[in-house]
């Protein structure tokens, strides 16, 4: 709902803010006043276009701020959250907008945010629905019938959103398809990489641990001659010195001897016959060792060229696989998992294949129920709004929605809503878009409005003069409409019928002034004298008096009682 309006240095007006309550409100005034233009700027505000040209002379920008109340669930609460902007309050709405006339920049806020202009209307076609300006009547957009349709219809319209769900799946089967069959040759290219590189792998038959016990042994076998002169040195040594003397061994046998006879006399000496004593015999061990070691140590030629060889396997697969043999084992493993899978690849497209052909048999077969179902509701619908065009002075008109099914499956089904118009009785039904006036389209928006009132999303509609060409009994129907679809939404309308303005809750006059040299349009909200005295000056013009006063009084009680039954009647 629209909660209030501001404007600034728009055409004739210089300053306006405006508070609009719920319910109905109308805008009346002398032609030419600039009741329009107010609407202008709140089309502005929504998204429309606008020019250099409606700066007000003298001023250096127009500025247009306009106050929303709205469900953050609602579809424009659902674009602002796509957009991340909080609302305020839990429901607050702040569109700013404003015109530079130096540079011609465009600003636009949303409750601080800045957006483009393409956003801002698709925010403000779900806030406002305007009629009356031939470019903003949603009737002329054909993609928004099968929405109109369905809305009428969708209690009877319970396999629709199964109908969705299958079509999601479906789109999804789709796209995973084309991807898989896109990658067909990358697929043959990849199981030939991994066939090869698991078998490489595993012909290794690598063992964890196993290079550095080969590099071991390589170190061992390229040194032996040198590990055989050092290891028979050493024994030597433990035998006899270099001269032929005695060795280590006798020498420490000698030592522990003189430190058993001293030992004899004195216990300090103890402990280090002992140390003497362990050396001998840890000694006599090394030397035994050493003898077995050079016994055992053979030089292997062709040994040592096979383990040079699998040094060098082990080294290729680490530059290719992983720096470790564990490394390496651990992408073998998920080298052989990836096969499997991808050599699934044309069962996995069959398969997907199949189901996506079940899954398009029964959409068929529930797009098809969908459009019985359309097509019937669509001949009541045509009925109830064509009765109520004639009821609001189009004599012998005729509306009908045409559903023409057979088309590509889409989200919605697989048809198509055409709303189709004739003015006159005997005339070919034409599509509406094409031979409706813009006058007739704005009653035929307010018949589909009454139907609708309930169920439309839009909180604020907008009717600019659509009381073109009409009075008497039809300007009652039309008021009593327009009130009756305000007791469900929020309502704006511009009229010169008294009959019309006479069922609003809410009565702004336009007027315009010369002040200081300048014209100005001047918007002032009626209280119930002056509501009064406007709607007497409607209906009489200039000539009023207590009895026409009296007139509109009671026809304004009158109104008054309708309205309240209405709204019991909403509740029952």
């Amino acid at each position: 709902m629209l909660r209030s309006l501001v404007v600034d240095n728009f055409a004739l007006i210089n300053h306006a803010a405006i508070t609009f309550p719920a319910g109905l409100t109308v805008l009346t005034g002398e032609t030419g006043a600039g009741k329009s233009i107010l609407l202008n700027a709140l089309n502005i505000v929504l998204g429309g276009r606008a020019s250099l040209d409606t700066v007000r002379k003298g001023s250096e920008f127009l500025r247009v701020e306009a106050v929303f109340a709205i469900n953050p669930a609602s579809p424009a609460g659902e674009i602002l959250n796509q957009q991340d902007i909080m609302l305020e309050d839990g429901d607050t709405l702040i569109i700013n907008r404003r015109l530079n006339r130096n540079n011609g920049k465009n600003l636009i806020l949303v409750n601080g945010r800045h957006l483009t202009l393409s956003v801002l209307r698709q925010i403000g076609e779900k806030l406002v629905d305007m009629h009356g300006q031939h470019e903003n009547q949603s009737l002329l957009h054909q993609e928004s019938y099968l929405d109109l349709l369905d809305m009428f219809a969708k209690d009877n319209l319970a396999g629709l959103e199964q109908y969705r769900q299958y079509f999601r799946e479906w789109t999804e089967l789709t796209r995973k398809i084309a991807q898989r069959e896109a990658d067909t040759a990358n697929v043959y290219q990849r199981i030939d990489m991994l066939t090869w590189q698991t078998r490489e792998i595993a012909a290794a038959n690598l063992i964890p641990g196993e290079e550095e016990k080969v590099v071991a042994n390589i170190n061992r076998l390229a040194n032996a001659e040198k590990i055989v002169r050092a290891v028979t040195n050493a024994y030597n040594l433990l035998e006899q010195d270099d001269g032929g003397g005695r060795g280590i061994l006798a020498l420490l046998a000698g030592l522990r001897q003189e430190l058993e006879v001293a030992a004899r006399y004195d216990d300090g000496l103890q402990p280090a016959l002992a140390v003497v004593t362990d050396a001998g015999y840890q000694l006599e061990e090394v030397k035994a060792g050493l003898r077995n070691y050079n016994d055992s140590l053979e030089y292997d030629p062709e040994q040592l060229d096979k383990l040079q060889i699998r040094l060098d396997t082990i080294q290729k697969l680490r530059k290719k696989y992983g720096p470790t043999i564990e490394e390496i084992l651990a992408y073998w493993a998920k080298a052989q998992t990836e096969l499997a899978a991808v050599t699934n690849h044309e069962t996995d497209l069959q398969a997907l294949n199949q189901q996506k052909n079940d899954l398009e048999t029964e959409l068929h077969k529930l797009a098809d129920n969908l459009s019985l179902t359309r097509i019937k509701l669509a001949q009541k619908l045509s009925a109830v709004i064509t009765g109520h065009l004639n009821q609001l002075g189009m004599k012998g008109s005729r509306l009908a929605i045409k559903v023409e099914s057979g088309g590509g499956l889409n989200l919605s089904g697989q048809d198509k809503v055409e709303l189709l118009f004739s003015a006159n009785p005997g005339e070919e039904l034409k599509v509406l878009s094409k031979v409706a006036s813009g006058g007739e389209l704005s009653r035929i928006a307010l018949a589909i409005k009454t139907v609708y009132a309930r169920h439309d999303k839009v909180g604020t509609l907008v009717f600019d003069e659509i009381d073109a060409g009409i009075g008497g009994r039809t300007a009652q129907a039309v008021a009593e409409r327009i009130a009756r679809i305000a007791g469900f939404k929020q309502v704006l309308c511009i009229t010169h019928l008294p009959q019309i303005a006479g069922m609003a809750d809410h009565h702004i006059c336009v007027d315009k002034v010369v002040a200081d040299g300048r014209t100005i349009t001047t918007i002032t909200p009626l209280g119930e004298p002056e509501r009064v005295a406007e709607i007497a000056r409607m209906m009489y013009g200039t000539e009023t008096s207590e009895l026409t006063t009296a007139n509109v009084k009671q026809i304004l009680k009158n109104n008054s009682k309708k309205k309240e039954a209405w709204k019991k009647e909403a509740l029952d």
